[in-house]
């Protein structure tokens, strides 16, 4: 469970699965994320190189917290001021750098903390024969964390660009990073971009 897997491959079975690189979170905010704007030239090299086989997320909130269920509605209570009927609606955008890649870039809207919350979004990755996610975004120990296991759970291997991710917290993403070389090893590879550039050829 713990010895370091080989480096996976990449190539065309490959997808670039940046999370929420949002206007939201890099704002004056309740939501903002200072690290977003550190790594985000690193995730528009990434994503520049590769905008065709780049799917960007997008967390939309609710309209109002009544519009969720069981503990969403608990928790946009909590967080009134993200919901939709109180926010510019144009926070909920890419930032800027990352925005002018669509298209070729996808965006995939979703309202929960994982990717693959979004009904199909695996078998759509599968039916074009994807097997390999990286991992880019923010937040490492939030929507990062749901997608990766979301992905380990259906089969993906997923490599994770560890200077292309972003939180909030240092210790809880330090933490993260930890826990992903400690016990998920084979399959997830913590890495840098540099090391995904020079191995991923289309």
């Amino acid at each position: 469970m713990g010895t370091p897997s080989r480096p996976f491959p990449l190539g065309a079975a490959t997808r670039h699965l940046c999370i929420d690189m949002q206007r939201l979170f890099a704002k004056g905010t309740p939501w903002h994320v200072p690290w977003l704007a550190g790594v985000l030239p690193t995730i528009e090299e990434i994503a520049g190189r590769y905008a065709r086989q780049t799917i960007f997320t997008r967390f939309i909130p609710p309209r109002r917290p009544q519009e969720a269920t069981g503990a969403w509605r608990d928790y946009f209570t909590a967080w009134p001021d993200v919901t939709r009927e109180r926010l510019d609606e144009g926070l909920l955008e890419l930032v800027p750098p990352l925005s002018r890649l669509v298209p070729p870039a996808r965006i995939l809207d979703k309202g929960a903390n994982s990717a693959f919350g979004r009904p199909g979004f695996a078998a759509a990755l599968k039916r074009k024969g994807i097997d390999t996610l990286v991992i880019t975004g923010g937040e490492t120990d939030v929507c990062v964390l749901a997608t990766v296991m979301a992905a380990i759970d259906h089969g993906f291997r997923v490599v994770l660009p560890t200077d292309a991710l972003c939180s909030a917290r240092d210790s809880t993403h330090d933490a993260l990073l930890q826990l992903y070389r400690r016990r998920f090893s084979h399959q997830v590879e913590a890495t840098l971009t540099a090391e995904v550039i020079d191995r991923w050829r289309c």
